[in-house]
């Protein structure tokens, strides 16, 4: 089975989990900007949850199917149809042979995910296919023309294809609600714990850091989000080394404008960490677009590491009941 790129749109790279465990070696992870999404759309088509799909940021490719598949669409709204027929996300859906899908621009929310029944065919690097744009590992991100394979065998496709010439079929009666895991809404806040360097901030700052919005940059991209706001100052100048960073790390760079650092961020950074964005708030802070305010609330550590564990312990019952639900069709 493949698909043809007949336009790429903005930014449309093939990721899966990420690449993990090379941080010593300066290699980053990589890696979906919303990983439930991700997650949610390798099961919804009955992949495992390592299978490479395609990552589609604000606006997207036109894909042609040249034979026909099982897709899955989740993450940031878009304006996905073939033709005049709309293609239903968050939700398992045939789509018939030469079917051309336009993703158009996305309505709310940033990234989205397509995941195509059998995992997209890409070579892995360092045990992982997921593209680093920066770093240039992996497959570069799509170009007209381009032609994606798909790994194996669609696991359910005996659940029906495109019936009466229909391009999309949806299979099955049920869909995920998309609420507990696409939340876009920049009115809510993002809860940040305390960073290393949290306490050296000048008193004016720690209040502005929690009290007053910031704004996405138009220039952030998958390695982090500039934010605009009020300009945050140290008390003193400190004299720092490069330490190991992580997606999340909020970084206080010499201009006040604080960068939170994103999928493909660095293994190591020299400027102040003054936070650390909470685990389970990475992917509502990834779909933020730019213009879009960004407001902090502070959080401790135990509690964000409970309140993500109790995220996790979600997922993966959903994603049980989900091929629950995919076996019950399959049969």
């Amino acid at each position: 089975m493949s698909v043809e790129v007949m336009r790429a749109g903005l930014l449309a790279t093939v990721q899966d989990h990420g690449r993990h465990g090379h941080a010593a070696l300066g290699v980053g992870s990589a890696g979906p900007m919303d990983a439930p999404a991700l997650r949610l759309a390798n099961a919804l088509v009955g992949n495992v949850p390592g299978d490479a799909v395609l990552e589609i940021g604000l606006i997207g490719p036109r894909l042609r199917f040249i034979e026909t598949a099982t897709i899955a669409l989740t993450g940031a709204e878009f304006d996905a149809r073939a033709a005049t027929a709309p293609l239903p996300a968050w939700r398992p859906v045939h789509v018939a042979a030469g079917t051309v899908l336009d993703f158009g621009r996305a309505r709310r929310g940033a990234w989205a995910y397509i995941a195509i029944a059998g995992g997209i065919d890409a070579a892995r690097v360092l045990g992982s296919a997921s593209t680093d744009v920066n770093a240039r590992l992996g497959r570069a991100p799509l170009r007209d023309g381009d032609v994606l394979g798909v790994a194996r065998a669609d696991p359910v496709a005996s659940g029906g294809h495109p019936r009466d010439g229909a391009a999309l079929h949806a299979i099955g009666t049920f869909s995920l609600d998309p609420r507990p895991w696409f939340d876009p809404d920049p009115s809510r806040p993002i809860r940040l714990a305390p960073g290393r360097h949290a306490v050296a901030l000048d008193a004016a700052s720690r209040d502005a850091l929690h009290a007053q919005p910031f704004r996405v940059a138009a220039d952030s991209n998958r390695v982090g989000l500039r934010l605009d706001g009020p300009r945050l100052a140290l008390a003193e100048a400190l004299e720092l080394v490069s330490e190991p960073v992580a997606a999340g790390t909020l970084q206080l760079p010499p201009g006040g404008q604080p960068i939170a650092l994103m999928a493909e961020h660095p293994t190591t950074g020299g400027y102040p960490r003054i936070g650390q964005v909470a685990a389970i708030d990475l992917a509502r802070l990834a779909q933020r677009r730019p213009g879009d305010t960004v407001r902090f609330a502070a959080i401790d550590i135990d509690d964000a590491q409970t309140r993500y564990l109790a995220c996790e312990n979600q997922l993966d019952r959903l994603c049980a009941d989900i091929a629950a639900r995919l076996d019950g069709i399959a049969r």
